[in-house]
């Protein structure tokens, strides 16, 4: 236990140097803090990848955008409806809506701008990966409320986060659906275990307001609790590529991921807030990993 709080936003580079309102809306899409997108981004990447149709560098530019965009838009419309709770914890008081600075009505107007360009990159998909796309919306509409009814809104948010998966995988080809669905179920375990991490740092604030999540849950179990869900993903990504490819060599393509998993749990250290910060981040590496090893998968011998 202790009393060191991490600061939700760091304020630092270009965001730091921005006037106050446009700081305020940067801070309010998290775009001082690219962590989320790199991790809404790499299931784009897997699904992609995996798809065997060569690097695809436009589209992948294209939903690289629309990751950075919608996990924006996700976050201010996360902040409009959690303002009164956010405003109870210490971490994230501070930020624009919960705070004051920036009123429901603005950040209701900043929501639509970002999901504006949310709707442009849609435009550049064929119409099935747009219908895959706009099927995430009520996923996304209901994230927000799950932390009040489950003590499990890292599975919820699971199914958002690896959305893009779906759609790039969809872009490209139409088949072979147990493998994808293997590759989908694999991250949304590995979301469970990286969020769980993440959730660490909020465990005293949120049990006094309210607030569920899995950290809470598995209470002095979390390090297993993680270890479990990160064996969970690896062993459905082996699934997935095994059901796509079944050669005992694919599965080699997982060692360096899981390795990078296994060294997040060895390493993790409940009782320093900042040590999850930095695991949780650290997931951005293992998303290369993975992505590099779908790659592997699905463009071997084409």
């Amino acid at each position: 236990m202790t009393d060191q709080v991490v600061p939700d936003s760091e304020h630092r580079g270009l965001v730091a140097r921005l006037p106050q309102l446009p700081r305020d809306l940067a801070l309010l899409a998290r775009f001082d803090r690219p962590i989320g997108w790199w991790l809404l981004f790499w299931p784009c990447v897997f699904g992609v990848w995996l798809a065997g149709a060569g690097p695809q560098p436009v589209l992948l530019g294209w939903l690289l955008l629309g990751s950075i965009a919608m996990r924006g838009a996700g976050c201010v419309y996360n902040d409009i409806v959690d303002a009164d709770l956010d405003a109870q914890v210490a971490r994230t008081a501070l930020r624009p809506v919960a705070s004051g600075r920036v009123s429901k009505r603005l950040a209701w107007g900043w929501l639509l701008a970002l999901c504006l360009v949310g709707l442009t990159v849609l435009l550049q998909l064929r119409w099935q990966a747009q219908l895959v796309a706009l099927g995430s919306l009520a996923l996304v509409a209901a994230y927000p409320f799950m932390k009040r009814i489950t003590w499990w809104p890292q599975a919820w948010l699971g199914m958002v986060f690896n959305w893009g998966l779906l759609v790039g995988w969809t872009e490209l080809r139409f088949d072979n659906w147990p493998a994808l669905a293997a590759v989908y179920a694999g991250c949304i375990a590995w979301v469970i275990g990286y969020d769980t991490i993440y959730a660490l740092q909020d465990r005293e604030d949120d049990a006094m307001v309210g607030i569920r999540s899995s950290a809470l849950a598995m209470g002095a179990r979390v390090t297993g609790g993680v270890a479990a869900f990160y064996a969970g993903a690896v062993g459905l990504w082996g699934l997935g590529f095994w059901l796509y490819r079944p050669d005992p060599l694919v599965l080699l393509a997982l060692v360096p991921v899981a390795a990078h998993l296994a060294w997040q749990v060895a390493t993790l250290n409940t009782d320093d807030p900042e040590n999850p910060l930095a695991r949780f981040r650290s997931n951005r590496w293992a998303g290369a990993l993975m992505a590099a090893a779908c790659f592997v998968v699905g463009n071997a011998g084409a």
